[in-house]
Order: structure tokens, then sequence, then C-alpha cells
């Protein structure tokens, strides 16, 4: 049987109505705490609603009318199959993110108040996506807390520039990227003009780049990411020069060592390094690096094969 949600009955846009006109005719909604295609597990917490829990899952169902325009790329969970009166399926939806939901129309429609429906679902037994909600407010912390550690080390000149740069993605990715790309170029154009010299540029950018290097996270970040590019669009022997003091600070051998390492300066310039920098630098890595430092280094970047 072909049924809401799925092939030749999802045209025109998710609504509320829409979804409360099929929970009207329901007899019986089954919610289970898998994907579609694995919903039949017979490990998978379920729980059959019914009568006038029926209206209170209507309820906590409600969407913001009209929906993205998109569909997540993920399979979603729990699954939510609503059967009529006759037990025949007449719809089957899914949630996404603990915050949308999929099925009713042609793209998927965020939920009025997620929250209250990961808690409706926890009170009946299915815990899955409260556990998960607070996974991610744990994860979205610890983004944050990252974020503002980049932001508090970037030079005073930079930070405002720096904070618009540090703005995470929302849903439109694409009007995003747009914004990112040009506050980058912002950023670039301010460092130009507060570090006219080159070698004092360079020098505040590698010990801004050398955060990154000591996050436990790993990876880059976009924000990381713009740091990178405006170092890779100085000169080398900007770059060099501007590690070629007495005693360069330990964030900015930081910094040294992540862009050294990075695919697109050795792309661009390969992995051995001039001395005395690179003697340098490997002896900061052996003495003070992390784990992916030392790892780089025994792999050759930094041409340092024969002093791991």
């Amino acid at each position: 049987m072909i049924y809401e949600g799925t092939m030749g009955m999802d045209e025109g846009a998710p609504t509320t109505a829409r979804l409360r006109d099929v929970l009207d005719r329901a007899g019986r909604v089954v919610i289970v705490e898998a994907s579609p295609d694995e919903a039949e597990s017979a490990g998978a917490a379920r729980i059959v609603v019914t009568d006038a829990e029926i209206a209170d899952l209507a309820g906590v169902l409600a969407l913001v009318d009209g929906g993205t325009g998109d569909r997540c790329l993920c399979s979603g969970w729990p699954t939510i199959t609503v059967y009529d009166v006759k037990g025949e399926p007449i719809a089957c939806w899914t949630l996404h993110h603990q915050s949308g939901l999929r099925g009713i129309g042609d793209c998927d429609a965020d939920l009025l108040d997620g929250p209250a429906l990961t808690e409706w679902l926890a009170e009946r037994g299915l815990t899955g996506s409260r556990e998960v909600q607070a996974e991610l407010a744990v994860q979205e912390a610890e983004e944050d807390q990252r974020r503002l550690r980049w932001l508090q080390a970037a030079p005073a000149e930079l930070r405002d520039a720096a904070m618009e740069v540090s703005n995470p993605p929302g849903r439109d990715l694409e009007a995003w990227s747009d914004r990112l790309r040009e506050a980058t170029a912002r950023l670039a154009t301010l460092a130009q003009d507060r570090f006219p010299d080159g070698i004092e540029r360079a020098g505040a950018l590698l010990a801004w780049a050398g955060v990154a290097a000591r996050e436990s996270t790993g990876g880059l970040k976009w924000y990381d990411m713009a740091v990178q590019q405006l170092l890779l669009a100085e000169g080398p022997d900007i770059i060099v020069a501007a590690l070629a003091t007495d005693s360069p600070s330990p964030g900015r051998l930081d910094g040294a060592a992540e862009l050294f390492s990075s695919l697109k300066w050795t792309g661009a310039h390969g992995k051995d390094l001039p001395e005395p920098l690179r003697s340098m630098l490997i002896g900061h890595i052996q003495a003070y690096g992390t784990d992916p430092m030392r790892f780089r280094m025994r792999h050759g970047y930094y041409g340092a094969e024969r002093s791991a």
C-alpha cells in the first residue's frame, strides 16, 4: 500500500492541519526508536499510542507550517507509523535530530516544540531522544568553549572581525558559506591594515593558529581554516622569517607545526624546512608536542624522518 510519507502521497507543503487530519483517522500509532529500515527489529524499543493519547501526540507534533524546503540526508528516527481503525497503515513519519519531522509533505518540517516531544516520549519509556539531546548539549557546550578559546587567542586588533568568522553554520549552508567567505575576506583586509609589516603579521597569525594544535577534539574548524588561509596567502619566506627570531614563542611554533603539515602547504612547498628552523621545530615537538604533532614528525613532515 502507498500511504502518506511514501511515493505518490507527499506533494504539497507540510502543515499541522495536514498532520492532524491524518491522526484524526488513526486507530493506533506505533512509535519505534529506530529508523524505518530497522523498525521491525525485535530489539527496538516501541510504544503503541491509542485513544486520547493520539490527540496528545498531535499536540506535541505541531509543525512550523510550510516546512524547511529541504530534506535531511539521514534516515531519521524514531519511526512513527499511523494505522487507521481497520489496522491499515496510512502514514509513516520520521523524526530528524529531535527537532524536525519528515513524511507530512514534500519536505521536512520543524517542530514547534521539539523538547516537548522529547519529554513526551521519555515519559512513555522512549528515552533515546532525550539521551541524544543531552549528549548534543554537552557537545554544543564544548564547541562553544573551543570557539571562545579561539576568539580569546585572536590578536586584539582582529577580534571583532574574528567574531564574524566564528559564527556557526545555520540551516542554509550556502548562505552561511557566502557569509563566511565575506567575513574571511574582511579579516584578511583588516590583518593587512593593522599589521602592515609582513613578518609581524605572520608571527601574530602563527601564534593564533597554534591554538588549534592544542585542542583535544582534533581537526580544524572552519574558523581555524580561515587563519590558515591567511597564512597560506603570505609568502613562504615571510613565514620562515617570522620564526627566525632568537626564541619564537611556543604558540608560534605550535602554529608553524600545524601550518607546515597542512596539505595545502606541503602541496605547494613540500615537507622539507630550512635549517635551523627544521631543528628548532623538531626540538619543540619532541619536548612539548602533542601526539598528532609527533605522529606527523615521525611520518616525514618538516623533513624530520631521521630526527623522530
